[in-house]
């Protein structure tokens, strides 16, 4: 499988990261408002931050080789 930029998927991680960012910083508002409160700090800002992982996979294109990794483990 080859590696291949696309602007799409660049503008489109962009995105996410900026999404992803945004939980990290206002993860206090967030839960406070959408979850359960203090006891949910932690688990918004581990999805802020695995927001941000994914937007860098997608920004570099590099999201369709682990998801193909990731397929052809279980099927062949």
């Amino acid at each position: 499988m080859n590696w291949t930029f696309d602007l799409g998927w660049f503008i489109g991680g962009l995105v996410i990261l900026i999404a992803g960012g945004l939980i990290v910083i206002f993860y206090r508002q967030i839960s406070d408002n959408l979850a359960s409160g203090v006891r949910s700090y932690d688990r918004v800002k581990l999805v802020g931050i695995i927001t941000i992982i994914v937007g860098f996979l997608v920004t570099a294109n590099l999201h369709t080789l682990v998801l193909g990794a990731i397929l052809s483990l279980f099927f062949h």
